[in-house]
């Protein structure tokens, strides 16, 4: 993307274009952990690893509010996926729960 910058001739627009660029990479790197974490516990939950699915939790809560605070996802959607990351670890001690007995 860096070789069309030269499309603008106002040098604020220059400006904005490389600051929207790298906001946007950053948010892309955010955002991509995320998923990343969620793969990580959803791994976690595979393997039945009690104190692996609390840590992988733990981070992914981490991520997720570090995403929402810098402005890469909205506020709802960091608490709605905080709920699905709770469910999912929750799903693996009921799961563990009814295996035990």
């Amino acid at each position: 993307m860096v070789g069309h910058i030269d499309m603008a001739n106002i040098a604020s627009q220059k400006k904005r274009i490389l600051r929207s660029e790298r906001e946007r990479t950053e948010n892309r790197l955010l955002t991509s952990t995320v998923k990343t974490y969620f793969r990580r516990l959803e791994t976690a939950v595979e393997s039945g690893d009690s104190s692996a699915i609390e840590k992988e939790q733990r981070e992914l809560t981490s991520k997720i509010d570090k995403a929402v605070q810098k402005g890469a996802l909205h506020k709802n959607t960091g608490a709605r996926k905080k709920a699905k990351a709770a469910r999912i670890a929750a799903s693996a001690g009921a799961g563990a729960g009814a295996a035990a007995k």
